[in-house]
């Protein structure tokens, strides 16, 4: 098998308007607007999370009876509800913003060096929600058969209204973070240096940035790093955007609120199936943190990248 990377059009038209810097510069430009992205969303979530206290009786009536130690237990329940997640996921729209400022005003790029191409926009998206779909569906699989997750039925939380506001949420927030890592840093990262190095330092960082979840552990960091390295080489092999957006969005979609899995450690309690991981199988089925700190991602996460390592790359007409 050829495990060489082409340099897709979108980093070759980004080499064109501005050659990039050395990688350890790289990271740091990446760390500023990362910050940058931080205190946008954090400015994005502050209207919606007093809407979501100012609707709360609970939480109000913690707030007026002056006592610490019950308005501390509100506000970690609301943190910890469904209403709270959206309002994180529906915030991913500043960072999306942010990294396109930065790169045009800054790097000098058309929004099509970050994968943002005209064509066949709809043929991409389908076919990146499918690829999702089914990538965390084997996973699913194969904690099944080997005992380590037991699917329990229709899940009693489930709100169709809610389960739409989820759809609409993730699709922000798996594009966002496709435009962060691979649409922006990938790409930066790629105009100077070789595919693979832009591969595997974009899919590092990609991991770092979840760091501070619930329940990571060495397997959660390692597949997270081989996520990064799949998405990565979707995008690079597809030539736009909107493709590894959509299978890193129905890939997140699925675990929380169609099988009823914890997301990174996330749980959220409206999804279509309940589901629950078997004790004692979290080498596989990953624990607290969810398949992706198990096996079972890990061997999906590998063949999905070697498959893709066995396609052509596609040129894109870049407008």
């Amino acid at each position: 098998m050829d495990f060489k990377l082409t340099a897709p059009d979108t980093v070759l038209k980004a080499r064109e308007a501005r050659r990039g810097m050395n990688g350890f510069l790289e990271i740091l430009v990446f760390v500023a607007v990362f910050l940058v992205v931080a205190v946008a969303e954090s400015i994005l979530m502050v209207p919606m999370l007093w809407s979501l206290m100012s609707a709360d009786a609970g939480f109000q009536e913690a707030a007026a009876s002056g006592n610490a130690a019950r308005l501390m237990e509100a506000a970690d329940r609301l943190m910890s509800g469904d209403s709270a997640t959206l309002c994180m996921l529906f915030a991913n729209l500043a960072m999306i913003l942010v990294v396109l400022l930065f790169c045009r005003l800054i790097q000098k790029r058309r929004p099509v060096t970050l994968g943002f191409v005209r064509e066949n926009i709809a043929k991409e998206y389908l076919k990146g929600l499918g690829a999702g779909f089914l990538a965390f569906s084997g996973a699913v699989l194969l904690c099944i058969l080997t005992g380590s997750l037991k699917l329990e039925g229709i899940s009693s939380g489930f709100q169709p209204g809610i389960f739409l506001l989820f759809v609409a949420g993730f699709m922000i927030q798996g594009m966002a973070e496709e435009v962060l890592c691979r649409g922006y840093f990938l790409v930066s990262f790629g105009r100077r240096h070789s595919m693979w190095a832009a591969v595997l330092a974009n899919s590092l960082i990609f991991a770092a940035l979840h760091l501070a979840n619930s329940g990571i552990s060495v397997l959660a960091f390692i597949n997270l790093t081989l996520f990064g390295v799949f998405a990565s080489v979707y995008f690079i092999k597809t030539g736009n955007i909107w493709g590894v957006g959509a299978l890193h969005s129905i890939w997140n979609l699925a675990q929380g609120n169609i099988y009823g899995i914890r997301v990174s450690g996330i749980v959220t309690k409206c999804s279509v199936f309940a589901s629950a991981p078997v004790e004692g199988r979290s080498l596989i089925n990953g624990g607290a943190f969810g398949l992706e700190g198990g096996l079972a991602v890990t061997a999906v996460l590998l063949a999905g990248t070697l498959l893709l390592l066995r396609k052509n790359g596609k040129r894109q007409e870049l407008l």
